[in-house]
């Protein structure tokens, strides 16, 4: 009985840790945020220069990301992504590019919330991709979505975006 009792507090004790880690991490991505990168529309296609801006909002353990990226002249995107920390992994939704409420889910390892997507609809020849979101330094932020090519078979880049906060 004592050990068991010994195993809960260790326990107990870890997560409590853990979830204040979290929550420091995710007010450290709080702020206004600005940048560019690429953004590809399919696999197969050829990568379109955007610049974006993003505003970010940290509430205990949860995060709050909504922006815009334009490119090709006169195309503006909203994009979105709501995460929330419970126990030790991430979920949330996500509103990318090609629209579409998308569900997330993954954890974090170091500076980075690396998340599974999972696509309303087909996406590139299914309903998956990876969507990583790591703090670079103490100013600077990167947007990496990964997919796979259904031709291939080889995973591809499809978005990558770097912030840097106002």
């Amino acid at each position: 009985m004592l050990r068991w009792l010994v195993l809960a507090a260790a326990t107990t004790s870890l997560a409590g840790v853990a979830q204040a880690d979290e929550g420091a991490f995710l007010k450290s991505l709080q702020g206004s945020w600005t940048g560019g990168g690429t953004v590809r529309i399919r696999t197969h296609m050829s990568p379109v220069n955007v610049s974006c801006s993003f505003d970010s909002q940290s509430e205990g353990l949860a995060l709050s990301m909504e922006g815009v990226c334009r490119g090709l002249i006169l195309i503006s995107k909203s994009i979105d992504a709501h995460l929330k920390f419970s126990g030790t992994k991430y979920s949330g939704s996500y509103l990318g590019p090609r629209g579409g409420r998308a569900g997330l889910s993954g954890s974090r390892r170091g500076d980075a919330i690396n998340l599974t997507i999972r696509w309303a609809k087909e996406v590139n020849g299914d309903r998956s991709a990876n969507l990583t979101l790591q703090k670079v330094g103490a100013n600077g932020m990167r947007l990496t979505t990964v997919d796979v090519d259904p031709a291939s078979g080889d995973k591809v880049v499809t978005s990558e975006i770097n912030l840097h906060r106002k």
